[in-house]
């Protein structure tokens, strides 16, 4: 997918790591240059000691290129492949970090798609980071109707789950699924499945794992082989819940971490890592006397990439976006609004134009009402600028509750709200939410059909989507 080369930054002076993205000759430059720009942001907005920092994006000679944090470690790849199977501690501490990583990034909507050994940088403290995150997904195309046409799979074969390979879809389980692989391999010293031939792989994989895991490692205790046998079940749906589950399972097995010889050393000096992590680590815990009266706890600028979706709407006013929200708003404010969310958007920071067009909807709303022309054009923009920023998990309410007051308004043309309608489900499509994307697609196919009739551009077009992703839904 690409190389990376070390660096150095001559204005701040610091070693980096400067990732270029080789493109596909079937993409075109353009397109693997946008489609990487937005992944690139969703990447940077994950800070997290796990995933290295993001500096700079930038296009040399028509290649895109990440400017990152430098890395100092071993893969864990690397570490396999010179000690073969790492403690049973080791494994388990090292797959419990990965969660941790996991769990800020699927809270913001983003998932790996191509996790496995080689991915994982451990570092000499014992630290863990996970790489190339939002890579794969960088490749995808933002258009749902393209996407599901494209039938192509990201990933590495023998770490690929099976709703990967036979329908090209992921959410955040399959990270799962490639986190039990990876689990699997650190404890054996060998891949789960193997082959001669890709297809014998890909069989093994799409007919699961059968022979119990301690037939390849004895001392691995029952209640983590359950969990290795969870992490793998073919369904998604039978799989752990999400990525913190899977870390509170891991936990108990996290003990005796001692020395890796050449990855992980003793030092007469202490870790300033482990020194900051042992005093995170004790916060909110039980104490035997309370705590001493201090100041509340203030919430940073630009929130947590980590926490919860935020509704239409609502996402600048946290972020200290400065207009007064109950001040009337005139028809020419919202215009200037618009226009300095388009500058934004120019410049690839939808972020930020989410934020400027977020902030006054409730104003428009109760100033013009929410089925005046200028508030849906304005709420509509918003939709679009968190759809086109990879922000789906917000831009798919945006768009349902504009599809609903769409619907109320007369002399509106019905394909204005069928198209926030296909949306909606396009957003839920995106982030794994398959099932639902189905349902509400076969929904809006009803009503284009009674709207339009059966051989309609519109109604063909829907019904070969709906073709494209009911695979994926069958087997969830």
């Amino acid at each position: 997918m690409g190389e990376v080369w070390g660096g150095r930054d001559t204005v701040l002076d610091r070693e980096v790591a400067v990732k270029f993205i080789r493109p596909r000759d079937d993409v075109r430059g353009e397109d693997l240059i946008r489609r990487f720009d937005r992944e690139a942001r969703v990447t940077a907005r994950l800070v997290h000691p796990g995933v290295p920092a993001v500096h700079d994006f930038g296009v040399h000679e028509g290649r895109p290129y990440l400017v990152m944090q430098r890395i100092r470690g071993v893969s864990v790849a690397d570490v396999i492949a010179e000690q073969g199977s790492l403690p049973l501690g080791w494994a388990a501490a090292i797959a419990a970090q990965t969660c941790a990583v996991l769990s800020v990034a699927h809270r913001a909507s983003l998932v790996h798609r191509d996790l496995k050994p080689s991915n994982l940088m451990l570092e000499p403290d014992g630290g863990v980071k996970v790489l190339d995150f939002g890579l794969a997904a960088a490749l995808d195309l933002p258009d749902f109707s393209r996407i599901t046409q494209t039938g192509e799979s990201f990933g590495t074969l023998p770490y690929m789950a099976p709703e990967q390979i036979e329908a090209a879809q992921s959410d955040a389980r399959t990270d799962l699924y490639a986190l039990g692989c990876t689990l699997y391999e650190m404890l054996t010293g060998e891949q789960l499945f193997a082959g001669a031939t890709p297809y014998v792989v890909m069989r093994k994989q799409l007919d699961g794992w059968t022979r119990p895991f301690r037939a390849a490692r004895a001392e691995i205790p029952a209640a983590l082989e359950e969990l290795l046998r969870d992490l793998l079940r073919r369904k998604p749906e039978e799989r752990p819940a999400d990525a913190d589950a899977v870390y509170e399972r891991l936990l108990p097995f996290a003990t005796d971490l001692g020395p890796l010889p050449g990855v992980v050393e003793t030092s007469a000096r202490p870790s300033p890592l482990r020194m900051y992590a042992d005093v995170v680590s004790r916060i909110l815990m039980p104490a035997s006397t309370p705590p001493r009266p201090g100041p509340p706890p203030v919430v940073p600028a630009g929130g947590d990439a980590g926490g919860e979706p935020e509704m239409e709407g609502s996402g600048a006013k946290e972020r200290g976006v400065v207009r007064d929200s109950s001040m009337p708003l005139s028809r020419n404010d919202l215009d200037l609004v618009r226009r300095e969310a388009r500058r934004l958007v120019a410049q690839s920071r939808h972020r930020q134009a989410a934020d400027v067009l977020g902030n006054v909807i409730e104003p428009a709303i109760r100033s013009l009402g929410p089925l005046d022309d200028d508030v849906i054009s304005l709420r509509m923009q918003f939709a679009d600028v968190l759809f086109n920023g990879g922000d789906y998990r917000r831009a798919a309410p945006a768009y349902q509750r504009l599809a609903a007051d769409l619907g109320k308004r007369p002399g509106i043309p019905p394909e204005r709200a069928f198209d926030c309608r296909r949306q909606a489900a396009a957003c839920h499509a995106l982030i794994g939410q398959t099932s639902l994307a189905l349902r509400q697609l076969e929904e809006l196919l009803r009503d284009e059909r009674g709207q339009f009739g059966d051989d309609h551009e519109r109604v063909v077009e829907l019904r070969r989507q709906i073709g494209l992703l009911r695979p994926s839904a069958e087997n969830r």
